[in-house]
């Protein structure tokens, strides 16, 4: 190919969205969610900005924004001239929790039966076939990573954005919940098959069979967290 036809083609070739770079705060932000939901930093622990600030290598004004975003999302609480800590897991409150994510989950259902494409059907099925080979082996970290994509992947075809946005924040309560339970392999193998009779609703397009699906897979979850963290 000569430097002309090169060229051309470099014109006819769409422009790549630029990925958007997260500021530092931001960044520290994402850690410090992940060490707050995988237990790192366990629930009623006081967090020691000297000690995160030299392990993030960051002066304390980022950090104490990240520590602002994390208290938004209930995962700390700010303690006026006395830092910050992680707060506690309440049964009660992640009974309540559920019970909203349980009736969410039914009108993701009924709604992705009429609006998702074959294209995204196809995508939902490789991610739950890629989920399930990490059930085989079992990968838990690894399994619960691609879980979590794939039930975000399936409210955005949904395509409803409030109901993005609700379930968006409220996952984030859930995720820390299901850590702190420690669920048990036996919640697990329940958890996989239930996958299984959602993706088969969904490749059928049955709208009353996937919002039922989906709603009973949150129920059950939120029965087996709930009992985890020794409230039932």
């Amino acid at each position: 190919m000569d430097d002309t036809t090169d060229l051309a083609t470099r014109q006819d070739t769409p422009p790549q969205p630029r990925l958007r770079r997260l500021s530092l705060y931001e960044a520290v932000a994402e850690r410090l969610r992940e060490m707050v939901l995988e237990g790192e930093l366990p629930p009623g622990s006081r967090i020691s900005e000297k000690r995160l600030c030299e392990t993030f290598e960051v002066s304390r004004t980022p950090l104490r924004e990240a520590l602002k975003v994390l208290a938004n999302e209930g995962l700390v609480e700010l303690l006026p001239n006395r830092g910050a800590k992680v707060t506690e897991v309440e049964p009660g409150e992640v009974a309540d929790l559920f019970e909203v994510m349980v009736e969410l989950e039914g009108l993701s259902g009924r709604l992705l039966a009429s609006r998702a494409g074959e294209a995204e059907i196809a995508e939902i099925r490789e991610l739950h076939q890629r989920m399930m080979a990490h059930y085989r082996r079992q990968e838990r970290p690894e399994y619960f990573a691609l879980n979590q994509q794939l039930h975000r992947r399936l409210t955005e075809i949904a395509g409803n954005a409030v109901l993005l946005e609700l379930e968006t924040s409220l996952t984030v309560k859930v995720t820390r919940a299901r850590y702190a339970a420690n669920l048990q392999l036996g919640r697990w193998e329940e958890s996989a098959r239930e996958h299984g009779e959602i993706l088969a609703a969904l490749e059928a397009r049955d709208g009353e069979a996937l919002s039922r699906a989906m709603r009973e897979h949150m129920r059950r979850t939120g029965d087996a967290v709930i009992q985890g963290l020794g409230g039932a």
